[in-house]
């Protein structure tokens, strides 16, 4: 028999509509999980007991009072938030112990509308500290791992919700990008995540002028992913960016079950980031995922990177500047972690000119990226430079400028779409023989998940993944 987390969203979502799984009993069942299970894979920075059961129980009368055609579209399904975003009410760390009994006033606007959706909050996951790492380890929780080999990181920033989807605490979660944050632990977790378009969802309240970041799901299959980010797919008045909306009456899980018809697609695998050896597994990976989309009919052309390295020292800047953007009290400057006062010393020494010619030139190069991949569908690379790395790798020398040179060499693919805006997801194709994860990125067209979306699905279903909760997590 089934447990609750052998479900997906879809499913789960289905089966409260017609009552025959109820909102209190998913909750219980997560809840349940994440207590006995959560510390081993450092899933979550502070979990929510009180305010789930209470969504749950509202989301109970709801399905009881109301027609199946007027219930919201994620009623009862858990959707924990990562711990760099408000929830009112709830503590709001950022990863960092310097705020580690701050209460956050307002939700994010995308939470309040995953509110209206009917989701229930189980919890804020792991973060490292203030987002600014690829791997998860900080000082308020348990290091995130993945959980098809606790003795390796589940990445970051989103690990802690890699974590908890992968090892079944959760159906999805919402994470963020800002230089592949998403698309990192979904590779190392074995998961689908998807970094939308730049403005596809509102930074409100808060504010994001240069536009690296974004909001997307992380999940098991691709129809979840497309669930939560037509719930999470909003503009609000003042927004500094925005993507164009989908047609009327469309939805990104009704791409999920379209094909994608024939596509142009470009790849590479040389990283747009000199002097960067990609592992054999990664290669592999990537090999792979080119004669599968050849095998389903897609024009597949190499083409040479469309950045030349020098987005590096760009990206840096504006990375160090917003590290500087959290207020952080003088006197608890040194409890900050080694990278992360490393990170703002660089950023407070950067004058208002440095950074906005920094923020130039990645525009510039963002153009003549653009421009270079217009007569293309899709592009393929690795997500990842290497397989799941071991915890305490990035830390290892204690020298943080080594700590940011290691994360820049195990991620020099997922960066160039920040900078450029497009979306991006990672597919969770490939595993070693080992069994670690390995994803291979496709990115699509500026505004375009729609498409990224229907040739994932594609791919899904040719060549099935991992979709499911490791077998050591199944108690």
């Amino acid at each position: 028999m089934s447990e609750i987390h052998d479900f997906t969203a879809v499913q789960q979502a289905e089966l409260v509509n017609r009552r025959e799984l109820s909102p209190v009993e998913i909750t219980d069942h997560y809840l349940d999980r994440i207590g006995r299970l959560g510390d081993e894979v450092g899933a979550f920075v502070t979990v929510t007991p009180e305010l789930a059961r209470e969504q749950a129980r509202k989301a109970e009368k709801r399905l009881l009072s109301d027609t199946p055609e007027r219930l919201p579209p994620l009623l009862g399904v858990s959707v924990p938030i990562k711990d760099l975003d408000m929830v009112a009410g709830v503590r709001c760390t950022g990863g960092s112990r310097v705020f580690a009994d701050r209460v956050a006033e307002a939700d994010e606007e995308y939470v309040a509308e995953l509110r209206r959706a009917g989701a229930v909050f189980t919890g804020k996951t792991n973060v490292p500290e203030f987002g600014m790492p690829c791997h998860t380890e900080n000082e308020v929780a348990p290091p995130a791992r993945t959980p098809w080999d606790t003795a390796r990181s589940a990445g970051g920033s989103s690990g802690g919700a890699a974590a908890a989807v992968a090892a079944g605490l959760a159906p999805l979660a919402q994470g963020s990008d800002g230089g592949g944050s998403i698309r990192i632990p979904a590779s190392v977790c074995g998961l689908y995540g998807v970094k939308p378009s730049r403005g596809r969802v509102t930074a409100a309240p808060r504010s994001d002028l240069v536009g690296l970041g974004a909001t997307g799901p992380l999940a098991r299959t691709v129809a979840d992913a497309a669930l939560l980010l037509d719930v999470i797919a909003i503009s609000r008045p003042g927004d500094h960016h925005t993507a164009r909306p989908l047609a009327e009456g469309e939805t990104f899980l009704a791409h999920a079950g379209r094909a994608p018809g024939r596509l142009r697609v470009a790849c590479f695998a040389t990283p747009p980031v000199p002097g960067v050896d990609v592992h054999p597994d990664v290669l592999e990976a990537y090999r792979e995922a080119v004669l599968l989309l050849g095998d389903l009919g897609h024009d597949v052309e190499e083409v040479e990177p469309p950045f030349d390295g020098s987005q590096t020292g760009h990206f840096a800047t504006v990375w160090a500047v917003a590290a500087t953007r959290t207020p952080v009290p003088p006197g608890d400057e040194h409890r900050l972690r080694p990278l992360t006062r490393w990170l703002r010393e660089r950023g407070r020494a950067t004058s208002a000119p440095e950074y906005l010619d920094a923020a130039t030139a990645l525009q510039g190069l963002s153009r003549a990226a653009l421009t270079a991949l217009a007569p293309y569908d899709a592009v393929l690379t690795p997500t990842l430079a290497a397989p799941p790395a071991p915890l305490g790798y990035f830390e290892e020398t204690g020298d943080p400028a080594d700590e940011y040179d290691r994360m820049t060499a195990f991620t020099p693919f997922t960066g160039i779409y920040n900078i450029t805006g497009q979306p991006a997801v990672n597919i969770p194709l490939h595993t070693t023989a080992e069994g670690l994860p390995i994803g291979v990125m496709l990115a699509g067209q500026l505004g375009d998940e729609a498409t990224l979306i229907s040739l994932s699905a594609q791919l899904e279903a040719a060549r099935p993944w991992i979709g499911r909760v490791p077998e050591i997590w199944n108690r």
